[in-house]
């Protein structure tokens, strides 16, 4: 299992048609994290499964959202509405009670991956605009038997650095 998680773009469309073109054939989930900024039905949206973030008018786009894969429930969310920015705690409480094994947010542009209680909290920090760093970055969570793997990556899909997390 291998998924794509993107957040922050902030209306840069072209980012995400390239991260669609260059992981369509190895990854079997696209999601987006929020701030995209761009229409629930624009065409660099198609494809990932994305949610609602504080910069985002367009209503189509959900709050949450819960996707299953391998036996993995994952919980989707922008953040804002879990103070993310504070304690992952409200986060982690409602992953909890989707039942969820991962937990993928975006909001405050920093990357971090996290394994707490049987949850993995990956954000992939911002596309766009990154905070505390310079890179601008996505992730790749990768599942091998009973171990995550989370790769992060710069906009040109060079490899920054690997995290390795027993479920």
């Amino acid at each position: 299992m291998k998924v794509l998680i993107v957040s922050d773009n902030h209306g840069e469309e072209e980012i995400l048609q390239q991260l669609k073109a260059r992981h369509k054939d190895e990854v079997e989930l696209f999601l987006h994290c929020g701030d995209s900024e761009l229409p629930f039905s624009s065409e660099a949206m198609i494809g990932y499964d994305g949610v609602r973030g504080n910069c985002d008018l367009d209503t189509d786009y959900p709050e949450k959202l819960i996707k299953e894969l391998s036996g993995n429930r994952i919980f989707i969310t922008h953040g804002h509405l879990y103070q993310i920015k504070s304690s992952l705690l409200p986060l982690k409480y409602a992953a909890e009670e989707e039942g969820a094994t991962i937990a993928c947010f975006g909001h405050s542009h920093i990357a971090g991956a996290e394994f707490m209680d049987g949850i993995l909290f990956i954000n992939p920090g911002s596309i766009a605009l990154p905070r505390m760093t310079k890179e601008k970055t996505y992730a790749i969570i990768e599942l091998k038997e009973s171990v995550f793997f989370v790769h992060y990556y710069n906009e040109k899909g060079e490899k920054l650095s690997s995290h390795t997390f027993e479920k």
